[in-house]
């Protein structure tokens, strides 16, 4: 049942994906999550360190969209001065914010990468759309909203089954 919830790749942040490896598997686009993935969700833009990042990608040939299930102001004010394109409001898992950035990107879902901070969203959406799912800790914890925390409430449940069949490492590297 939680297995739709395990991403194809967990690490602790963006910096620690190896961007030359998703290209040689054949990934062209990267759609991200906005808070707690690229910046803690108090944090209005990006940081240095995440622009020069995004220039990698960029430079490596990705398209990259964000999708967030925050609002127009909150998502334009980031992705506008990175001139990123975004889905905001998207309501993750829901298909239709996915369908939404793989016509952004102009690429199949074969050929993208989902990375967010939440199994019950970017995860479990992800893998419904058939996208190659990367998870990584989420950057300020204690920043994040009530439905966000319901939400892992729900993952702790999640990996105590996954871990009882042996699908999710006993040690978590995962900061929450």
């Amino acid at each position: 049942m939680f297995e739709r919830l395990l991403p194809q790749m967990r690490v602790n942040t963006i910096y620690d994906i190896d961007l030359h490896k998703l290209k040689d598997q054949g990934i062209r686009g990267i759609i991200t999550d906005l808070d707690n993935t690229l910046v803690g969700a108090r944090v209005p833009l990006a940081t240095p360190e995440l622009v020069k990042w995004l220039d990698d990608v960029r430079d490596l040939g990705f398209k990259v969209v964000i999708v967030s299930n925050n609002n127009r102001t909150r998502v334009s004010k980031f992705a506008d001065p990175l001139n990123i394109k975004y889905v905001h409001a998207a309501r993750k898992p829901a298909n239709r914010a996915f369908h939404r950035a793989l016509e952004v990107l102009e690429l199949p879902a074969e050929k993208t990468a989902v990375i967010g901070d939440q199994m019950m969203t970017d995860v479990l959406g992800g893998r419904r759309m058939g996208l190659f799912t990367i998870l990584v800790a989420p950057i300020a914890p204690h920043e994040e909203g009530i439905m966000t925390k319901f939400n892992r409430m729900l993952e702790k449940i999640a990996l105590r089954s996954l871990r009882k069949k042996g699908l999710w490492p006993e040690e978590e590297q995962r900061r929450s």
